[in-house]
């Protein structure tokens, strides 16, 4: 499941997943969040919460790479500022390790520096 976070800092978006993830996560959610954001040629300052992931279905991965491809394509300028927030050490690893391939600037944060992030990403 991807849920919006509800309590960041203006001009910010954050988002949790967790559990299972699905396409319609990305249909429902997550895409028209980030294009709302948008509209107008408006920025984006975004932060993800990844915890505990049981399973992210193949159709959820086929809407991460084109969300990820329209955002560096159509969007580049746009992005600000994103962190990932999470205890996966493999996952925060590899967004290290890759944070070059990302306009703007990227974080990792731990679980537990979540109030930290959101600042970082306000900033």
């Amino acid at each position: 499941m991807i849920e919006r976070l509800g309590d960041m800092p203006a001009g910010t978006l954050g988002f949790r997943a967790k559990g299972e993830i699905e396409r319609e996560d990305y249909e429902k959610v997550l895409v028209p969040e980030l294009h709302r954001a948008l509209e107008g040629g408006g920025t984006l300052r975004m932060l993800y919460v990844i915890e505990d992931l049981d399973k992210i279905d193949p159709g959820a991965m086929w809407e991460d790479s084109k969300l990820g491809f329209d955002l560096l394509a159509r969007h580049r300028h746009a992005l600000v500022r994103s962190a990932i927030v999470t205890d996966i050490e493999w996952m925060a690893r590899a967004t290290r390790m890759f944070a070059w391939m990302v306009p703007g600037e990227a974080g990792v944060f731990g679980l537990a520096e979540l109030e930290q992030a959101k600042a970082w990403v306000a900033g």
